[in-house]
């Protein structure tokens, strides 16, 4: 079962040194990441940078669309107003099919604003304990949402199909 979860962090520049200790934690056996992006809202900036995470083995480098319709959804849509994002819907409209309903989509846009960062990851086998614990120490909030079998499987068919 895959694990969709979004590390909020305090500041712009975090969540790219928490990408390191991610790394680790993989090397490690300790997760599997299979996609995943960090972004970073500098205070004063209109929208956050995103950052798509490669040199983990995943499923990102066969398609990867789902980070930047995610990312477009939650950062974009808002920006541009009822026009576009009435047709944004229409894209984004699988994410509850996955198990990210507008709730979780509200909750990050509200908690990820200007003057922090944040990591977005797609994992499997994660030892959960191991994962809080290495996080501890970044004053990260977690935003999480677990994918049964079968959203896993239409997210990877949605949004990784060669």
């Amino acid at each position: 079962m895959a694990t969709m979860s979004v590390w909020r962090f305090d500041d712009p520049d975090t969540a790219g040194e928490a990408v390191r200790v991610l790394e680790e934690l993989q090397k490690e056996g300790q997760i599997q990441v299979l996609d995943a992006t960090s972004i970073s809202w500098p205070v004063g900036k209109r929208g956050p940078k995103t950052h798509p995470l490669h040199g983990f083995t995943t499923i990102g480098a066969v398609g990867g669309g789902f980070f930047g319709v995610l990312m477009g959804a939650i950062f974009l849509v808002p920006l541009l107003g009822l026009a576009i994002g009435a047709a944004a819907g229409a894209a984004t409209g699988r994410f509850a099919d996955v198990g990210l309903n507008d709730a979780l989509i509200a909750e990050v846009q509200a908690k990820v604003t200007p003057g922090t960062s944040a990591l977005f990851v797609l994992t499997e086998k994660a030892v959960p304990e191991r994962v809080a614990e290495a996080f501890s120490g970044f004053h990260a909030e977690l935003i999480t949402s677990n994918l049964s079998d079968e959203q896993e499987k239409i997210l990877l068919e949605t949004f990784y199909s060669e």
